[in-house]
């Protein structure tokens, strides 16, 4: 059973989108939708029909189905709510980078393959930003990797001190900044705009229509809970059932419940908090934070804490 646990990512990732909505709406005193109207917009958008540009390819095509598969897959080498270093030989998390710049490679090409202005500038720029983002993670994922002595994330999550060294928080720093770059949140991106001259993850969306829509966000969806999933098994690995009885399980899920509602509502703090920088000044900050995750890993090898 402890492989099913994808499927937690799978059927509840547009539920996280929802709880993150709805955070935002009451800080900016607004009722808001509800935390379930991203299921209801996901089975709209399969039930509607498509519309394809003459010009696209079978790349077009291909790309939402191949998007929603690398993040399916990527959901199903991390551990959840139990972790067992026997029954997890392939949570790799080198492994796991490759399967997601496989997903974000054919979003970009897709983006590019109808030939439109929009379309080009939103993958140009993602992939952009990925250049700056993808560093960043597996630096701040090394730096606990070093100390439990693998890259598997099962055995990071287990032999993860609760108590954190000036390497770790830095690490965890710098990971937050990358989570927001990777989901397209402010100040890197503005998910809920559709100015052509700001969007970055939009703008690779814009030609998509009815069920390849829908797997495209999907797909966002479960790969913005995926990432909060590695950054609680890395940094707040607390709580993570070792043992597979019922009991320990269920322990385990309800503080996994609650890491991602903490993490939902971080989200939610830095969007209302802060405005879209210009795409210019990101380098600032995703250079600092860059800068952060290296100095993470050089702190943790000189100093081993």
């Amino acid at each position: 059973m402890e492989h099913l646990q994808f499927l937690i990512i799978l059927f509840f990732a547009p539920l996280v989108q929802g709880l993150i909505k709805k955070f935002k709406a009451h800080m900016q005193g607004r009722r808001g939708p509800s935390i379930f109207q991203t299921y209801f917009d996901l089975l709209r958008l399969f039930k509607k029909e498509m519309v394809i540009s003459e010009t696209a390819s079978w790349i077009f095509r291909a790309a939402p189905y191949i998007v929603f598969s690398s993040v399916l897959c990527a959901a199903m080498i991390v551990p959840v709510i139990s972790v067992n270093s026997e029954g997890w030989i392939m949570s790799d998390v080198i492994a796991l980078i490759y399967i997601l710049a496989l997903g974000r490679f054919f979003m970009a090409l897709a983006g590019l393959d109808t030939g439109t202005a929009f379309g080009g500038e939103g993958s140009s720029r993602e992939m952009t930003v990925a250049i700056m983002v993808e560093p960043m993670i597996m630096l701040s994922i090394f730096t606990a990797s070093i100390a439990a002595g693998s890259t598997n994330l099962s055995r990071i999550a287990e032999t993860h001190a609760i108590v954190y060294s000036p390497s770790h928080i830095m690490a965890l720093s710098a990971f937050i900044v990358a989570i927001i770059a990777e989901t397209g949140r402010i100040p890197v991106d503005n998910p809920d705009t559709h100015l052509e001259l700001t969007m970055i993850h939009e703008g690779m969306l814009l030609e998509y229509s009815g069920r390849y829509l829908a797997f495209m966000e999907w797909a966002h969806y479960i790969k913005q809970m995926l990432l909060f999933t590695v950054a609680i098994d890395i940094f707040f690995p607390y709580g993570i059932a070792k043992i597979g009885t019922f009991e320990d399980v269920a322990i385990s899920a309800a503080i996994y419940a609650g890491k991602i509602l903490f993490l939902s509502a971080l989200m939610a703090v830095i969007e209302s908090s802060r405005a879209k920088l210009r795409f210019f000044q990101l380098s600032s900050l995703l250079g600092g934070a860059f800068v952060l995750s290296v100095l993470a890993f050089l702190l943790y090898i000189m100093m081993g804490r």
